[in-house]
């Protein structure tokens, strides 16, 4: 497989040119998916290129290689693939000669340059929606791979998209945001807590276990830096341990929430044994706070830019939580101005940062307004 000028078959890295994203900004619904949401209004709609056999062959042959960037096609993006291609295709079906071109796709053969050839005479908006639906595909497996965010890049720069087009569909993140500074601030600042609270801990695992029934700690799954799933602690504050595929959020007046398990989440007291998850080295003290698996499944086909927060490690606060969007997220709105606040971390992070971000979680108001 023949890679970019620049660099080897691979994804993630460079990124769109930075963009003031915590400005009050519209959410215009995608083109491509009528219930995606864009964290920006910058350029125009994009529209699908025309039903051709001669587009839709080049098509499909770069989605597929945009999936095999990694080195293998797993089974969720061959099936965004074929759902992709259907929905192109006039008739809404997949005809005998796309599935045929899905099946003996070769990726070590696949030239990137020779198959854009039949795509870079397209309009831009077009254009912007063939990247489009190549971010489609590397999110399909819940996953962020760097591999295929470097492919993406390459493809836009191949079909000479500007940045303001893929604004929205990579980040150009901060060279110390995953660096050695962060990593032992993390260690210090955590190591340095638990030796201190040790005894709140021991206060509060007791209190609740005399509360009500059930473990004092539990763990429920979440998704890590590139997706990877990982077991996050909590104290318990409910009467269940949800960890399923459907997993309701808490919201006012929850029944499900104790008296004790209410006034622990309102001080985020319940996130303390989280600094093991930072030791372990699976978690930040600051960055994008983990959702549950189910939201995750839910709201990465609801926001394009969705799965770029798992670029970084995630925090046990961040600067969403400090600027008011924390909590339940019972609108589409909330959980965007949630990303558009993640990805602005991502892109500006300095360990100041980190710093005044932990000084206004422990001091601030806005980070605790919609704990509940």
């Amino acid at each position: 497989m023949q890679g970019p000028p620049n660099g080897p078959f691979r994804r993630n890295g460079v990124e769109a040119a930075p963009t003031t994203v915590l400005e009050e900004i519209a959410a215009p619904a995608s083109s491509h998916f009528p219930r995606a949401a864009r964290l920006t209004g910058l350029r125009p709609s994009s529209v699908p290129p025309p039903p051709e056999r001669e587009l839709l062959t080049a098509l499909a042959d770069i989605l597929l290689a945009a999936a095999y960037a990694d080195g293998q096609i797993c089974h969720r993006e061959e099936r965004a693939i074929r759902r992709i291609l259907s929905r192109l295709h006039d008739d809404g079906e997949l005809p005998a000669w796309l599935e045929s071109r899905i099946v003996h796709f070769d990726g070590k053969a696949f030239d990137l340059g020779r198959t854009i050839e039949v795509l870079r005479g397209l309009p831009s908006e077009q254009r912007r929606h063939i990247a489009e639906l190549v971010r489609e595909v590397c999110d399909a497996n819940n996953a962020f791979d760097i591999a295929e965010e470097r492919y993406l890049v390459s493809l836009a720069l191949a079909l000479s998209l500007c940045a303001e087009d893929i604004a929205d569909l990579v980040v150009h993140a901060s060279t110390t945001v995953d660096g050695f500074a962060k990593r032992v601030f993390d260690i210090a600042f955590a190591g340095g807590f638990l030796a201190c609270a040790w005894p709140l801990f021991a206060f509060i695992g007791l209190a609740v276990k005399l509360e009500s029934k059930g473990p004092a700690i539990f763990k429920q799954r979440r998704y890590g830096q590139y997706g990877r799933e990982i077991e996050v602690y909590k104290f318990r504050t409910m009467r269940v341990t949800e960890d399923g595929e459907n997993v309701r959020q808490a919201t006012r007046d929850d029944p499900r929430i104790t008296r004790l398990g209410a006034f622990l989440r309102r001080t985020s007291l319940d996130e303390l044994p989280q600094f093991v998850n930072v030791l372990k080295g699976e978690m930040s003290v600051v960055g994008p706070r983990p959702h549950a698996v189910a939201h995750n499944v839910e709201y990465r086909t609801r926001i394009l830019e969705y799965m770029l927060r798992h670029k970084v490690k995630p925090g046990i606060t961040g600067l969403a939580q400090v600027n008011g969007f924390r909590g339940e997220t019972d609108t589409l709105d909330k959980m965007i101005q949630r990303v558009v606040h993640d990805l602005e971390y991502i892109r500006r992070h300095t360990l100041w940062l980190d710093i005044d971000i932990v000084v206004r979680t422990a001091l601030g108001r806005a980070a605790r307004k919609n704990a509940y």
